[in-house]
């Protein structure tokens, strides 16, 4: 039996909050071995983070408190042990990716003086030598031409490409523990498996141990040995990937394996009139260079896109990061400079001034990905989801508040809590007030933009569940873009494919993915496991 690499006994954690510490992990006990991959699931909020983080006491020294427990990596307790050992195991013997390399990389360094440091910390070695390690380990992650990707900034490279440096700046001092806390979230499936793919391959060539941690439980039988499921800060149960998932335990264990996307799009009319249309839709953005900004090339973002969206339907635009699905959207909405046709319920909209647009606007609505980013931290839900009203209709004060109580009703929210502000609110909380704010001007179009990709499994279920529901109920057309096809089948009736700016693929959702043409369509289909729900 391999040795244990990391052993967590009994461990409570609280955070000081107004009038005392709020216990937020109760009496947490698991063990890694070496060359073993333990999954630690839940949703957001559960403890799994905290969980991590304590282990190198990356917690707020000022907040934290460690109330019980123990933690102890080979023979040492790494909640009691010094400082000066804290740091020699940091980033040397346990390595660590986080989930948002934009935030966890420095943005005014190159990603090569971010990985010689680390050597030259850990390891002593010089400059030379350490840039020649930081290029081999970008090679070995797979980053292409690494000799000049490491003089590059975060900000230069693809998501990709940026979680790659986390990679290989978390194992480049071949660490006995690495702890991979949500690292492949925001990435595209085809991306993903690469990740995936590589962490594996390098876990399998240093035997190290590997504690992932994530909501995603398609990814955790791609990789767990075991699986460890947090709740509420407690873990209700701990098995071999293939025990936890053929035969749970747990009630809540049980409903996360259910809370994959089930069923299909809503029933539509047959006779259902076309509401937008697209041709030869084109957005290049211009590459500008020299003293006089001249045109040198072109960003072909959008090359001759097209589609036909009827009332009460839903089209999904699923492919990888830079294929031009937000573009899409976007240039539909208006929001960005496009050339082709865009024709909304027979009016044509391309050549429409500002002002000529804002009858429109009100009956074309968008919720986006990250509804954390998306609504205004300063303003009370109230006057997020309201904010349309004032700009689009003349209502009395109490009506308008009428309205907002309503919409927050329907899309799940207590109106009661109208007056907070929108960081009191959890994930799912605030997509459903973006849906409200969308929802108030009564469209009959809704732009998609990943709204579920940031959720956990439960939380994206109830949200899918919702937008179903409200289309069937108000007869709404949703363009919907994704790249979790799981989703897509779900929730949309006609699906596009795009690659590099272009449609490589179209056609009935059903039928797209039972029997993909394209090898583009295969690859996805094949890497979302989107077969197990046909």
């Amino acid at each position: 039996m391999n040795q244990k690499v990391l052993k967590i006994e009994n461990l409570s954690v609280g955070f000081e909050r107004r009038g005392g510490v709020e216990q937020v992990t109760h009496k947490v006990s698991l063990s890694v071995s070496q060359g073993e991959t333990l999954a630690l699931v839940g949703e957001s909020g559960s403890g799994k983070s905290v969980t991590a983080n304590a282990i190198l006491r990356l917690l707020p020294a000022r907040a934290a408190h460690y109330l019980e427990g123990g933690i102890q990596f080979g023979d040492v307790n790494t909640l009691t042990c010094s400082m000066r050992q804290l740091r020699g195991i940091r980033g040397g013997k346990i390595g660590m990716i986080f989930q948002e390399p934009m935030v966890s990389l420095n943005p005014l360094h190159p990603v090569g003086r971010q990985l010689v440091e680390t050597l030259s910390i850990h390891r002593g070695l010089r400059q030379k030598q350490a840039e020649s390690k930081a290029v081999a380990w970008l090679e070995k992650v797979g980053i292409r031409n690494p000799e000049q990707k490491i003089s590059v900034y975060p900000h230069e490279l693809s998501g990709g490409e940026r979680q790659r440096v986390m990679i290989a700046m978390a194992l480049i001092n071949e660490p006995e523990l690495l702890i991979a806390d949500e690292p492949t979230t925001a990435l595209d499936v085809s991306v993903q498996a690469q990740i995936l793919d590589l962490l594996k391959a390098l876990q399998q060539e240093f035997g190290m141990a590997m504690l992932f941690i994530t909501h995603d439980l398609s990814i955790v039988r791609k990789i767990a040995d075991r699986v460890a499921v947090m709740q509420q800060g407690r873990l209700v149960e701990t098995n071999d990937t293939a025990t936890l998932f053929s035969a749970p335990e747990h009630p809540y264990t049980r409903q996360l394996i259910d809370s994959d996307p089930k069923g299909g799009p809503v029933p539509v009319r047959p006779d259902a009139g076309t509401l937008l249309e697209a041709e030869h839709l084109k957005v290049w953005f211009a590459i500008r260079s020299g003293v006089f900004r001249r045109v040198k090339d072109y960003v072909r973002a959008v090359t001759n896109v097209g589609f036909d969206l009827k009332e009460g339907h839903t089209i999904g635009i699923v492919g990888e990061s830079g294929s031009g699905k937000s573009t899409t959207g976007m240039a539909v909405l208006r929001l960005v400079h496009s050339e082709g046709m865009i024709r909304y319920q027979d009016k044509e909209l391309q050549h429409l001034d500002r002002k000529g647009m804002l009858p429109f606007r009100s009956r074309m609505q968008v919720v986006f990905q990250d509804p954390f980013s998306a609504l205004n931290p300063r303003m009370s839900v109230a006057q997020v989801i309201g904010e349309g009203l004032l700009v689009h209709q003349e209502l009395s004060q109490a009506d308008a508040e009428a309205r907002i109580c309503q919409v927050m009703e329907e899309v799940g929210l207590d109106p009661g809590t109208r007056h907070r502000y929108p960081n009191e609110f959890s994930g799912g909380q605030r997509q459903r007030i973006a849906i409200a704010r969308a929802l108030i001007l009564k469209p009959k179009f809704i732009l998609l933009d990943e709204p579920t990709s940031s959720l956990d499994r439960t939380v994206q279920a109830q949200v899918l569940a919702l937008l179903k529901s409200l289309q069937q109920k108000y007869g709404l057309s949703y363009l919907f873009i994704s790249h979790d096809l799981n989703v897509v089948k779900s929730i949309c009736h006609y699906t596009i494919v795009m690659r590099q700016g272009q449609i490589v693929e179209q056609g009935n959702t059903g039928q797209l993915f039972s029997a993909p043409q394209h090898p583009y369509t295969q690859e996805l289909v094949s890497l979302s496991s989107v077969s197990r729900f046909l």
